[in-house]
């Protein structure tokens, strides 16, 4: 129930309304929806009505000579007619719109030209790598991390790569520390780890330790740091009552 100045509006309204082009008019269908309109509309008044009444005419007129004869060159013409005004009309409305938003453009195009933007700086990236955490930071979040993960033992595929090579061989260690006892006699845990170059070295000491005190050649004395290795010269046998 929309108000329009004349009916070349409203019949563009019908073209919009069921999203049809101007080229693509079908009469019958826009005839019928603005005669309804028409008939809603009985209270315009006389000098607005007769141009909607005029123009209702016209197109019963295209379309009944267009229904007797669809090779009319007449009703053709006409139909042409009012393709051409209604797209001239259509390129006048939308002329208006631009006129009516042109104000609004100028004011942004003053008020825009007197910015000067800057264009982007070059950063050099920097490689230094600055870590703002204490220790005690760094530690709450590795001890909330652990809490997370529970005691999921990770597969043995997450070790490939890490473990599989023996980076320093047990035995030979154990031959080192073996060698050393013999000479000392005894020596405290923490010194048979001082000569270790890597940790690959200080592992394999470890290993050593422990395969040697199975095997019963090595004893171990006191604990934390007084703990003693003492060099056992005669080992009791190997058997199952001395293996545990």
């Amino acid at each position: 129930m929309e108000d329009f100045v004349g009916p070349l509006d409203l019949i563009l309204h019908l073209l919009a309304k069921n999203k049809m082009e101007i080229q693509d008019i079908q009469l019958s269908l826009i005839l019928d929806q603005y005669l309804a309109w028409m008939d809603r509309r009985r209270e315009l008044d006389l000098e607005v009505a007769s141009e909607f009444v005029a123009m209702a005419s016209h197109l019963v007129y295209i379309k009944t000579r267009m229904l007797l004869s669809i090779h009319d060159e007449e009703a053709l013409s006409e139909l042409e007619q009012l393709i051409a005004t209604l797209q001239a009309h259509q390129r006048q409305e939308d002329y208006f719109r631009l006129r009516k938003v042109l104000p609004q453009l100028e004011e942004d195009f003053q008020r825009g030209r007197d910015y000067l933007t800057k264009t982007p700086e070059v950063l050099t990236p920097d490689r230094n790598v600055r870590y703002g955490h204490s220790g005690q930071d760094l530690y709450r979040i590795m001890v909330d991390i652990l809490r997370r993960g529970g005691d999921k033992v990770p597969p043995i595929n997450a070790f490939h790569g890490i473990v599989g090579r023996e980076p320093y061989p047990v035995a030979q260690k154990a031959g080192e520390v073996l060698r050393r006892l013999l000479e000392l006699g005894s020596a405290g845990l923490r010194a048979l780890f001082r000569p270790a170059r890597s940790r690959t070295e200080v592992v394999a000491t470890f290993l050593a330790v422990l395969e040697l005190c199975k095997n019963h050649r090595l004893r171990l004395s006191g604990d934390g740091e007084n703990c003693t290795v003492t060099y056992v010269e005669n080992p009791p046998p190997s058997g199952p009552e001395n293996n545990g």
